[in-house]
């Protein structure tokens, strides 16, 4: 579980982020939604400690992050898995030797140990064999894969996605989406994901919270959504075609 409390930021004196408040459930798809430029992409930066927030606490699993030094933050980010909005795979290594980086990184396993885990996150991702090919031979929703195996190879507690299906299409989106769910639930993850995707929202939105201009106008799930009364929200949610089909069907 990862709770914060009363979280604001602000660059050069101008406040983007206003007293955010938020409980990040174990073991569910937490989404954060909002529009470009509505502030979720610097919210999902701050609960990682890329940029320091100005007023708030962030707790996980009732360890303040905030309030930590670096040997202790170090120790919370062992446990963070990221999967990255473009995959963030190096070129120049193979799938085996990108998934392998965090263990050469911070685990004291040997190299056949290594190995093992890498080629058990890869079955599990439906990637068997391409071990030795390079990121430049993949489709977008194998690198994607490749991505997650190498978020949780070392079994993480906490799972953030930022922007996970930008650049795939529909049904690769659809693969990827149930494939983050599926080992949210079976290794019981604490998972955030950052998305303007409403695809997304609908298929795994277990909890989701909106960010408008800064603040949290809204958190539900995915079957509160189409009916919430936010002005805000319904214009954000039924820009979309899909979703705009799926009201007309639920009434």
């Amino acid at each position: 579980m990862i709770q914060v409390d009363n979280l604001s930021k602000a660059f050069n004196n101008v406040t983007v982020l206003h007293d955010i408040s938020v409980t990040f459930e174990k073991g569910k798809t937490n989404l954060i939604i909002g529009r470009s430029g509505s502030g979720k992409t610097v919210f999902m930066k701050c609960l990682v400690g890329l940029h320091e927030v100005n007023a708030g606490n962030i707790l996980y699993d009732n360890r303040n992050f905030v309030k930590m030094d670096f040997r202790e933050r170090k120790q919370i980010r062992r446990e963070i898995g990221m999967l990255f909005q473009g995959s963030a795979l190096f070129d120049s290594l193979t799938v085996e030797e990108n998934v392998m980086f965090p263990l050469n990184m911070f685990s004291a396993m040997s190299p056949a140990e290594k190995r093992a885990r890498v080629n058990t996150c890869l079955n599990r991702v439906n990637l068997a064999d391409v071990n030795k090919l390079y990121p430049g031979e993949l489709s977008g929703g194998m690198k994607k894969r490749v991505a997650i195996a190498r978020a949780i190879v070392e079994n993480p507690r906490y799972l953030f996605c930022d922007e996970p299906n930008s650049g795939l299409d529909p049904m690769t989106s659809l693969v990827i989406d149930d494939l983050i769910s599926e080992i949210t639930h079976e290794y019981d993850i604490t998972t955030v994901i950052n998305t303007h995707d409403m695809n997304s929202v609908m298929e795994i939105g277990e909890k989701v919270i909106f960010i408008h201009e800064g603040n949290k106008e809204w958190e539900g799930t995915r079957e509160e959504i189409l009916d919430t009364g936010n002005k805000n929200l319904d214009d954000f949610v039924f820009a979309s075609n899909l979703a705009k089909k799926i009201k007309s069907l639920s009434r």
